[in-house]
């Protein structure tokens, strides 16, 4: 008689179109994201748990809806590969984003100068980032690699050398040069213009006035900020959209506005790259804000109440999926 497995698995099986390429790129990120682990071509495992279950319920979905085929089954595994040998996968695949996390810091590191209280603003947000990346990795560290704590031990070493308090980025001193300021943006507001202007009135300046002008070139009178639009001092940077730089010029690290950020991110670039489920849905509410109010003023009102209640849902989660 065989002896059963001790272990019982979430296994997803898929089978993708071949095109677009894309597709097939948005779901093995987000199959990296939650941590699964292939065994063989298009056969991924996760732990057998609720949130497993829901992670990849997600994954399932979003391949039949274009096109997939996908199943997922409750595995025991009797013959071939042995738990200890799934277990050892997780633990692999651990090991390589803890290692290249603790490269990242160790470069980060020498980047900071012996007086740190005039760290640039760039190094001190991406010491946040390091934060949040590091809860990110130990969130789908499901068998406790031992890197762990090296990687944890790096990263306290890297706050300790930065002597700040990452938590309070209200104290910033670069939130005082834009108190009372006239905030300018382009007309016809909608996803990244609304969650930027909620996130500077609430976040960073609470006096602030916003102005809604024509062009998208504009010459910023006295006391005037503009943001997303051409030459703006607060814009688009790289691969993020405005909210996303906001939060990272301004050192704002909150686990809750890093979810929104990818909610807006992904609605606003199109380019999949959170893989975040709440996009479709939220990006419905947005667009019917912007096709039953006419006032850019109108439409910043009503959706900054949907963020100030987006924004307690996520703090009131214990874990930001």
């Amino acid at each position: 008689m065989r002896k059963d497995s001790k272990k019982t698995w979430l296994v997803l099986i898929h089978q993708i179109p071949p095109k677009p390429d894309y597709f097939r790129v948005k779901i093995w990120r987000r199959l990296q994201q939650i941590g699964a682990v292939a065994i063989k071509q298009s056969v991924y495992v996760l732990p057998n748990n609720e949130s497993s279950y829901e992670d990849f319920s997600w994954v399932l979905k979003e391949i039949a809806q274009n096109g997939g085929d996908a199943n997922m089954a409750e595995v025991k595994f009797l013959e071939g590969i042995t738990d200890d040998q799934i277990v050892a996968l997780f633990q692999e695949a651990r090991l390589v984003d803890y290692e290249k996390f603790i490269q990242d810091v160790l470069l980060l590191r020498k980047e900071l100068d012996d007086d740190t209280d005039d760290l640039n603003i760039k190094i001190k947000t991406q010491v946040g980032k390091m934060k949040k990346r590091l809860d990110d990795i130990v969130a789908i560290d499901y068998f406790e690699s031992p890197q762990r704590i090296s990687a944890e031990n790096a990263l306290t070493d890297l706050m300790s050398k930065a002597k700040r308090d990452l938590k309070t980025p209200q104290s910033n001193k670069a939130l005082k040069n834009f108190t009372g300021k006239t905030w300018v943006t382009r007309k016809n507001i909608y996803v990244d213009r609304m969650a930027s202007a909620w996130l500077i009135k609430r976040f960073i300046d609470q006096k602030a006035v916003f102005k809604f002008v024509e062009t998208n070139k504009y010459s910023p009178q006295i006391n005037e900020v503009r943001f997303d639009m051409f030459d703006a001092e607060f814009t688009h940077e790289g691969d993020m959209c405005t909210f996303e730089a906001l939060i990272q010029r301004f050192c704002i690290n909150d686990n809750a506005l890093n979810a929104i950020a990818e909610i807006i991110h992904d609605i606003d670039l199109k380019d999949g790259k959170f893989g975040r489920k709440e996009v479709d849905g939220f990006g419905i509410v947005l667009s019917g804000i912007t096709a039953a109010y006419d006032s850019d003023e109108e439409k910043l009102r009503i959706s900054s109440e949907i963020f100030n209640t987006l924004y307690i849902f996520f703090k009131s989660k214990r874990k930001i999926s």
